[in-house]
């Protein structure tokens, strides 16, 4: 008998399964030094204590996405070992901080199923939730993903796909963000004089900047994740399907986006939810990486006034400058586009 996991095919899943992850994950110091040399991040709030702890925190916060990476790596064995595609996220909230030291754990369940008209594959839709050591969440989200059958002549299971918000509503983010101390955010420290106040519904922001995506940066990435996927992995199965090489981590796009929105949105220093996401291109090593943003609401937090949020779309598009903003038209979308996010950023007022 083997002992070996050979991941879950389509038919393994059923709706209303719950899924306990295996490994959970210390978060440390390292981990995030090696995050920054992935993708350079610069916001102040992550980057410094003293900063951090200037305006309220209780040292400089992990970083919201590696947060993301840590619980999403966690699910794979179980979710994705056997996806073709990760296809987008709805309803995910960062609920409270994260800081070096603390461990994160991940369980899932299953929500939804439907399968594919080629009766080859299938969406599986789940929600996982993060917690700390002591069990408290700290983010909980929705994804779907394209996942291999390993039976092609098995029956599909009646259709179920779950009704999601299309956003996710400002008053989750006052028990999120601790009280910032505003007269203490300096900005001449944090990069940009652009608050809250600042931008207007209907905006959009050239991030200018470019990052290529390397080979080996995305391998270690993942690795640091512990995300297993075969796709992004194993390049001896991956050159027989259907691109012929493996195939990026979407979430590597994600925190490049991230990385180059700094500039023009430097003091967004907290992604406080992200409404929706659509992966909708692949991505590969070689390809360079450019984002613009809209803003796309601008709310009050509902007791707060050091802070407010702004509803932000992030497109990531590959080998194409974004001065005239591609993105979605009447035909589908341009053909450079990878990432589709609509997420909220909570700024200093």
């Amino acid at each position: 008998m083997s002992k070996t996991n050979p991941g879950n095919y389509f038919e393994d899943f059923s709706v209303g399964q719950v899924l306990h992850h295996a490994t959970p994950r210390t978060i440390t110091e390292g981990d995030i030094a090696l995050y920054t040399a992935l993708y350079g991040m610069r916001f102040a709030v992550q980057s410094a204590d003293s900063f951090a702890m200037d305006i309220g925190y209780e040292a400089a916060p992990i970083d919201d996405f590696l947060v993301f990476h840590m619980v999403f790596g966690k699910t794979v064995p179980d979710i994705s070992l056997n996806a073709v595609a990760n296809l987008g996220y709805a309803d995910c909230k960062f609920v409270q901080p994260v800081y070096p030291g603390d461990t994160v754990s991940t369980t899932s369940k299953v929500i939804g199923l439907k399968e594919n008209s080629n009766g080859k594959t299938g969406v599986v839709y789940v929600r996982s939730t993060g917690r700390n050591q002591i069990g408290e969440i700290v983010l909980d989200y929705v994804r779907w993903v394209m996942v291999r059958k390993k039976d092609e002549n098995s029956p599909a299971p009646t259709a179920d796909v779950p009704e999601l918000p299309k956003r996710v509503e400002p008053s989750h983010f006052a028990e999120s963000t601790p009280e910032i101390n505003v007269a203490e955010y300096n900005n001449d420290l944090a990069g940009a004089p652009y608050r809250w106040g600042d931008y207007e519904v209907g905006e959009k922001i050239d991030h200018v900047d470019g990052m290529t995506i390397e080979e080996a940066e995305h391998q270690m990435a993942t690795r640091l994740y512990q995300n297993t996927a075969k796709v992004h992995f194993n390049n001896h199965t991956e050159s027989q399907g259907r691109f012929g090489k493996r195939l990026m981590y979407g979430g590597h796009v994600i925190s490049m986006a991230r990385a180059l929105s700094f500039n023009g949105l430097a003091n967004g220093f907290h992604v406080a939810a992200i409404n929706g996401g659509r992966h909708v291109s692949p991505c590969f090593a070689g390809d360079t990486i450019y984002a613009w943003s809209e803003i796309l609401e601008k709310e009050a937090i509902p007791g707060r006034e050091d802070v407010g949020a702004l509803r932000v779309k992030t497109i990531a598009v590959k080998n194409h400058p974004c001065a005239n903003f591609p993105g979605k038209t009447e035909n589908g979308y341009h053909e450079s586009v990878m990432l589709d996010l609509d997420y909220w950023l909570v700024m200093p007022r």
